[in-house]
């Protein structure tokens, strides 16, 4: 153990990529990044990550955001749940005086955070000799231990289990990052470098010739295909949108969007009994793809011809708020990718 823990210390020392995370020991700033880096590509969260700091600097001011600051700084980022519970965690941290808990245990009753997530922060920010366990964590292990369960069922839990055990007591942030960055790099999912692992002597399952058959991984399921419209409505003179906010517990939840149902066309006299529109002109379709979901998205263009209030709008909706925005205020709401699909859409003749 202490031959693979050096060598992989000082690969990491030496190969490691410069990003804005590690060069802090912030626990605030590394929650940040853990979040927003759950099933999002490094390249992409970094302007997010830079932007979000600037904007909400510690857990305090970011408790005292309300949720469409939030969510704005979030747009297009993605899988906007996890905006909505940092900002819930952010309240309980600052309800409890504004110190991010120092241990697993702590961070791990602090909503939005799992075990991934408070391992990674106890270790990097208070140096507790704690494993976590990601995506590139888990390949990793199973092929330097060769674990055979599935990683999408028992398999998770055994790999955590072997973090715990090895996980050095020295730096040990630098040790799990180290982890990270060798199955983000390196040991790949797909044609991994083998070649250029610095534990390459130590792993098993480039002895048995079984790289590629670990970790095991069960299927996923195919995302259940939704269709849905949803309806432009256009203030004449300045192009104002209709907008409406999504409850909490919905997809999408906080988030603003043209006012959509889903179903056959038939339900279309459900959407527009409580919307002041004109006529309603095809503008086409979207798709967009989900973790679980694949959208096809009808667009319907018209004019907005009179006022709509919240209190018109009825709860099987599935939205708490409306508001007809001008489009230069869009980018101070939080507006999804598929929302910024469906107006570039509605825009086209």
């Amino acid at each position: 153990m202490a031959y693979l823990q050096e060598s992989l210390l000082s690969w990491y020392e030496a190969c490691r990529r410069d990003l804005p995370w590690r060069r802090t020991r912030d626990p605030y700033e590394i929650w940040v990044s853990e979040i927003m880096l759950q099933q999002t590509r490094v390249e992409t969260v970094i302007p997010y990550y830079e932007r979000f700091l600037s904007r909400f600097p510690t857990a305090l001011a970011l408790a005292e955001a309300p949720p469409d600051d939030v969510l704005a700084a979030w747009s297009g980022l993605g899988y906007y749940r996890r905006a909505r519970l940092l900002l819930e965690g952010a309240r309980v941290v600052a309800a409890k005086g504004g110190v991010v808990p120092g241990d697993r245990d702590g961070l791990l009753e602090v909503p939005g955070i799992g075990r991934y997530t408070a391992g990674a922060i106890a270790s990097i920010a208070f140096g507790q000799p704690v494993g976590l366990v990601d995506g590139n964590v888990a390949r990793v292990l199973a092929r330097l231990f060769a674990i055979e369960d599935d990683m999408r069922k028992r398999g998770m839990r055994v790999a955590e289990v072997v973090a715990d055990a090895l996980v050095a007591k020295h730096d040990p942030g630098a040790w799990n990052q180290a982890l990270m960055e060798l199955g983000a790099t390196v040991c790949t999912p797909r044609s991994p470098s083998c070649d250029k692992c610095p534990v390459a002597s130590q792993c098993r399952a480039l002895a048995e010739g079984r790289v590629a058959e670990l970790p095991v991984l069960s299927e996923k399921k195919a995302p259940l295909a939704r269709r849905v419209q949803a309806i432009v409505a256009k203030r004449a003179g300045d192009g104002a949108i209709l907008l409406a906010r999504r409850r909490p517990d919905l997809l999408f939840g906080g988030m603003w969007e043209p006012p959509s149902i889903e179903g056959a066309p038939k339900m279309r006299a459900q959407l527009t009994a409580w919307l002041p529109v004109g006529k309603l002109v095809r503008a086409g379709s979207v798709e967009h793809v989900l973790s679980h979901r694949k959208l096809t998205v009808d667009i319907l263009r018209t004019d907005l011809v009179g006022a709509v209030r919240a209190k018109d709008v009825p709860e099987s909706a599935g939205y708490d708020a409306v508001r007809v925005v001008p489009t230069a205020d869009l980018s101070t709401l939080g507006i999804s990718t598929l929302t910024r699909k469906i107006l570039a859409a509605a825009r086209t003749p």
